[in-house]
């Protein structure tokens, strides 16, 4: 009766064999002195060695002798002595006239028992195209990269142009009206420019509003505030980070009411000061913009006209989701912008800006 035990270990060998023989991947059979037992006829086809001769052939002598790689070498014999394991190894396979190809290699010690002969199992993958891929899309991504920067220069340039001819306008008109309506339009445009510059040193992805909200207000307050001890102008913010879009929404809000209370609250040569606050936990949020001035006109509601700021204002708040509320300071005007949990999520109206 023969002896099953003694037979398991050729059987499982034999079960091994073929299952490498019949794999559509490239797949070696290997004893522990990296010699090959067995191929899988994709292995052949993929590297262009002869079926029928590869059985009995050392790993490393295999072609024309560009799979002896040293490193690999050593981690194929250390992986059938039992001290580590090839896993994810990735190498380029250089072969004279053609093409390298990156491939990453997996080998696996296969247990038959105590005193039966080593195997390895060494399975093979073809990531060139996949590399090749990876890189283009590098490429992509440092040229996009490089192409944006060179618009935020081209736009830097241009609104500074555009605000230099808004000066000069300015200069040459007679109508006081005119003369106004240009430097409110030479304002936003500073104040644009300042948001853009800002976004421009910025993640793209992720702006800190901190240093951004206190950059902008610097430019606003060197383009409109002439004695810098008769205005102050103060940013407070936690350390919030928000995308770029929500960044440059929050930024032109500041910019608006900043410019309403700098036109408004400090009416012949009135001193005193514009708070700005941003604080955030979560997705709950708040904005505000306080000054310490004449406070809010005392007239009958709806008597006044909304004004362009306000509604730039009212639009970018909606598109926040954001709420809209403004109150005496006693003394001063603040307005609130609140997001998040007990907030409305409309607009309420704010004092013509």
């Amino acid at each position: 009766m023969p002896d099953t035990a003694s037979e398991t270990p050729e059987l499982s060998l034999n079960l091994a064999m073929a299952v490498v023989a019949s794999s559509h991947a490239p797949v070696l059979l290997l004893d522990e002195n990296r010699v090959v037992v067995e191929a899988s006829e994709a292995f052949c086809d993929a590297f262009g060695i002869d079926a029928d001769t590869i059985a009995g052939r050392e790993f490393a002598k295999l072609g024309s002798g560009e799979w002896a790689v040293a490193q690999l070498q050593s981690l194929l014999k250390a992986t059938a002595s039992g001290l580590a394991e090839v896993k994810n190894y990735e190498f380029d396979l250089k072969r004279e006239g053609r093409a390298s190809r990156c491939l990453v290699l997996n080998a696996h010690k296969l247990n038959y028992g105590r005193g039966e002969p080593v195997r390895l199992l060494l399975a093979i993958a073809d990531v060139t195209d996949a590399r090749i891929a990876e890189k283009m899309t590098e490429d992509l991504i440092r040229d996009k990269g490089m192409l944006l920067q060179e618009l935020q220069h081209r736009v830097a340039n241009s609104l500074q142009i555009i605000a230099s001819v808004l000066m000069q306008r300015a200069k040459r008109v007679q109508s006081e009206e005119a003369r106004t309506h240009l430097h409110e339009a030479h304002h936003r445009v500073m104040s644009v420019a300042a948001i853009q510059r800002q976004l421009a040193v910025s993640s793209i992805d992720r702006v800190r509003l901190g240093p951004y909200l206190t950059q902008l207000c610097e430019s606003i307050g060197a383009s409109m505030i002439h004695d810098p001890g008769q205005i102050s102008l103060d940013v407070t913010s936690d350390e919030s980070s928000v995308n770029a879009e929500v960044s440059v929404s929050v930024g032109l809000i500041v910019t608006e009411l900043v410019i309403n209370a700098l036109k408004h609250a400090f009416p012949e040569g009135r001193r005193g000061k514009i708070m700005v606050n941003y604080g955030s936990q979560g997705p709950v949020w708040s904005l505000s913009v306080v000054d310490d001035g004449v406070g809010m006109p005392k007239q009958p509601s709806g008597a006044s006209k909304a004004g362009l700021g306000t509604n730039i204002v009212q639009a970018l708040a909606k598109q926040l989701e954001a709420h809209i509320t403004i109150f005496d300071a006693t003394p001063g005007t603040a307005v609130l912008l609140e997001h998040g949990e007990g907030s409305p999520g409309g607009t309420e109206p704010v004092a013509a800006v």
